[in-house]
Formats: C-alpha cells, sequence, structure tokens
C-alpha cells in the first residue's frame, strides 16, 4: 500500500487539549494559543465548544474567544455542537463549520451526553440539517470506536453503522475517534475497509489517543490504507473528563515529524507549532507529552548552552 504523498492535519488542542484541564484557562490566553496556530500553516483549527457551561466549565467563553480570534485566510475554524441549542449559540457568534459527536459506546454515549446513540442520532440529524441548510460544513465524530471505557463491546460492525448514519444525514467529513488510546494497527486494519465500503476515502479523518503509546502505530497503519486526515492536538494536549484513564491526543509535533520525514506534504510549520506548544504550556503550567516537543525542546536548550 502506497502512502499519501499529502495530509491534512485537524488541531484539536484548543477545544479538546483545553477541556480536560483541570483549571479554567484565561480567554486572552485561549484567544493568543489558537492565533498563534493559525500562523502555522494549519487550515483546520478546532476552537472551541458550544456545550453546556455547567458540562464543560473549562470552554464556558466559547462565543467570547470565537468572536476575539484572529481569522486568518484559508482556515476554518469548526466549533463543537451538542444539540439545537448548541448550534444556534454557534451561529450567533458566527461559526460557519461544526462538529455534532455520538460514541460507539452505549455506555459511554449515555454518561457523556445522557441519552443512547439512537437517541444522539436523532438530536444531530436536526443539527446537520439546519447546517447544511445555512451552508455550514459539518462533521461528525465517533467516539470509543476502538474500545469503551465502561467494558461494553464495541465492534467495528457497530462504527460503519455509525458512520453511515451520520454520511447519510449529511455530515461532510467523519473523525473516527480512539478516544481511551486502546486500538492496535490490526484494528484499523479491520475497520477502515468496513468504512470505505460506503464512505469516500476524503471523508474519514482518524482521532488517536496515545494512551498506551500506539497513536503514531495506529497513524502510519491508517496512511498505508491511503487515509490523510488526522486529528492531533498541539504538545499532546487533552483528553476526555467522561472517559476515566484516557489521557492527550497524539501531538501535532509527533505526528508532522513523522510525516515529515516520510516526505509526505502537510503545508505545517512543525517550528510554529512548538511556538504554540511553548506557549500554551506556559500557561496551563505542566509539561506536554509530546516525545517530538520534548526532543526538539532539549536539543535547543543543549544547543544554547554549548
Amino acid at each position: 500500500m502506497s502512502l499519501p504523498k499529502a495530509v491534512t492535519i485537524f488541531e484539536m488542542g484548543p477545544r479538546d487539549g483545553l477541556q480536560n484541564e483541570c483549571e479554567i484557562i484565561a480567554t486572552d490566553d485561549k484567544v493568543r494559543y489558537i492565533d498563534l496556530l493559525s500562523e502555522t500553516g494549519l487550515r483546520w483549527i478546532e476552537a472551541t465548544s458550544f456545550v453546556s457551561p455547567q458540562a464543560i466549565p473549562q470552554l464556558a467563553d466559547a462565543a467570547e474567544v470565537y468572536a476575539r480570534i484572529r481569522k486568518a485566510p484559508g482556515v476554518r475554524y469548526p466549533v463543537l455542537v451538542p444539540n439545537m441549542k448548541g448550534y444556534e449559540r454557534a451561529r450567533a457568534a458566527g461559526a460557519d463549520a461544526i462538529a455534532v459527536f455520538t460514541a460507539a459506546s452505549e455506555e459511554f454515549t449515555r454518561r457523556n451526553i445522557g441519552m443512547t446513540i439512537d437517541q444522539s442520532l436523532e438530536i444531530f440529524r436536526d443539527v446537520v440539517a439546519a447546517a447544511k441548510r445555512d451552508g455550514v460544513w459539518a462533521r461528525g465524530y465517533i467516539s470509543t470506536a476502538f474500545g469503551s471505557p465502561f467494558g461494553d463491546v464495541v465492534t467495528p460492525a457497530m462504527v460503519a453503522r455509525l458512520a453511515f448514519e451520520l454520511m447519510e444525514m449529511g455530515c461532510d467529513e467523519l473523525s473516527i475517534g480512539d478516544t481511551i488510546g486502546v486500538a492496535v494497527p490490526g484494528q484499523i486494519d479491520e475497520l477502515i475497509p468496513l468504512l470505505l465500503w460506503r464512505v469516500p476515502i476524503e471523508s474519514v479523518a482518524m482521532h488517536f489517543h496515545d494512551t498506551r503509546g500506539t497513536a503514531l502505530t495506529n497513524v502510519y497503519a491508517a496512511l498505508r490504507h491511503g487515509i490523510a486526515k488526522f486529528d492531533s492536538s498541539a504538545g499532546g494536549l487533552g483528553g476526555c473528563p467522561y472517559a476515566p484513564g484516557a489521557t492527550g491526543n497524539v501531538g501535532t509535533e509527533d505526528v508532522l515529524y513523522l510525516l515529515h520525514q516520510s516526505g509526505i506534504e502537510t503545508g505545517v510549520d512543525l517550528a510554529k507549532v512548538r511556538r504554540a506548544s511553548r506557549f500554551i504550556a506556559g500557561v496551563v503550567g505542566h509539561g506536554l507529552t509530546s516525545k517530538a516537543f520534548q526532543a526538539m525542546e532539549a536539543a535547543d536548550a543543549r544547543a544554547a548552552v554549548s
């Protein structure tokens, strides 16, 4: 299998990254973080989430953040919406790209959004229909696609069914998520052919967490199937508040290093991503998990004193 010549990175740090922080991040810092990411060559940056502030207090300032970020030419800033109320808030703030989210695990869906999988699809059917009516780009997330934090069974067939339903309701793109970081390449090899039976390959993105250190191997497995869209988070920030033990997303620096060293184009400046990661690391007050970020920062520090 040949690898894609170019890959699109969907940056998750401002939303999926910051939502899992214990402390509330100042609005000014969120705006600065996104503006730094906008300078990197990234073309997709998920800016925030219009969920209930009671559910995710870290993103309660969604409307202000979205209004204040500098919208760089050629960059899209999707926002997560849970229902029609969230969609209406996002549209009032000026959003022209949204994402809706369900999961392949019934138990995770119940604990995360308080409904069954089928109930969530009914809610999102109205949201996606409104997006199509308004000319808004729509993405569908399928979380826990490779395993549930609560022990219930998730199969590739279950994921494929959800994918087909989300595409049929009008989603422009799907993101298939390993929310708790349990996937291995064999699972990628099993799932992707099922998805591509009815979903165009250009509409499939993969979203890996690095909880068990397998994220990059899964990225490479997906690349070998021709997948050319991947979610990642600058510095490896993130996790899921509703998935016990889930650690951060695969680091944007790690994915970029793998792709660039493999001769795959991204259009993204790795040094500028590191600058954004360095900034947000100072804000959150703890180290970042991206191995490439750590290695490059250490190398620069050694060079500075030599």
